[in-house]
């Protein structure tokens, strides 16, 4: 079996060439060409070019365009990446019966209410990073191709920066932070992910029928203020020493930022783990996790 991997170095790609590298030839892309192959999704004439010599069995894109403010101002460019570049995959892989991998974001959705979002649930993005991504997940639903659909929320990896770490950092130099408590989500692990997807790719070779949208997130809810005082109760009982006397919620409202975010970032994921038999360990198991590899570096 011949896996591509777009996205090698990125926090979830990292991951994946991890758990993706037992299961069959790992040929990993990231945006920089070699070997006359290309993994920039920015570049879709090249990016199906490589496809169609790779002729992989399964596609698995971490590739993407992530800066959500930042898409605001460069809406065509997110579109690019997030939705024409997979438009391309997906075509790719309905015309040689490949298996395309994609993860994609809570933020398809509109972020009202309080309820944990079905995979049937109305889209309905309020920024452009979502209205690309979702752009993504139509273009390979339209395609016809074998798909799994990963949508995910608050991905962290002890590779590269993270909230935790930067709550860390900040807890350092400051007697007080100020932190969003008015948006709920679920921090999930890179890790998880790479694992979930790996083990999904061995159970879709035996049940195709598994093609679709899922939900995968770690277990539980919380607020980024909980998340950050999490953090910084860790660190603090694991001897780092903060400056912090005070972690203050505020309400998003209070914290503008370009993008409009999502106050209901939930995701309901019964689907994923009644079909493919699967536990999903709680938000705070991975956090802890994470946070004992980072302290100790």
């Amino acid at each position: 079996m011949r896996i591509l991997l777009l996205g090698m170095n990125g926090q979830v790609g990292w991951e994946l060439q991890r758990s993706l590298a037992p299961l069959g030839e790992l040929i990993a892309l990231d945006r920089r060409s070699a070997d006359g192959l290309c993994g920039d999704l920015s570049d879709v004439a090249a990016l199906r070019a490589t496809v169609r010599q790779l002729n992989p069995d399964f596609i698995v894109n971490a590739a993407a365009y992530t800066a959500v403010d930042k898409a605001e101002s460069e809406a065509d460019l997110a579109l690019l990446v997030n939705g024409q570049a997979i438009h391309v995959l997906a075509e790719e892989a309905a015309i040689s019966s490949a298996w395309l991998i994609h993860y994609s974001t809570d933020y398809v959705f509109s972020g009202t209410g309080s309820s944990p979002w079905l995979e049937t649930d109305l889209v309905g993005p309020v920024n452009e990073y979502g209205k690309s991504k979702l752009a993504g997940e139509q273009a390979i639903i339209a395609s016809g191709c074998k798909h799994l659909i990963f949508r995910t929320s608050w991905v962290y990896g002890s590779r590269g920066n993270n909230f935790a770490k930067t709550m860390i950092r900040l807890a350092k130099d400051r007697d007080t932070l100020n932190v969003v408590s008015d948006q709920i989500g679920a921090p999930t692990g890179a890790d998880l992910i790479a694992d979930v997807t790996a083990l999904a790719i061995r159970q879709v070779l035996r049940q195709p029928e598994l093609s679709g949208v899922y939900h995968l997130a770690a277990r539980g809810e919380v607020s980024w203020h909980e998340y950050a005082s999490h953090v910084i109760a860790f660190a603090s009982a694991n001897g780092e020493q903060l400056a912090v006397t005070a972690v203050n919620p505020i309400e998003t409202i209070a914290y503008p930022t370009p993008a409009q975010r999502p106050l209901n970032s939930r995701l309901n994921t019964q689907k994923l783990r009644e079909k493919f038999s699967l536990h999903l360990p709680d938000w705070q198991s991975g956090v802890n996790r994470m946070l004992r590899e980072v302290l100790n570096k």
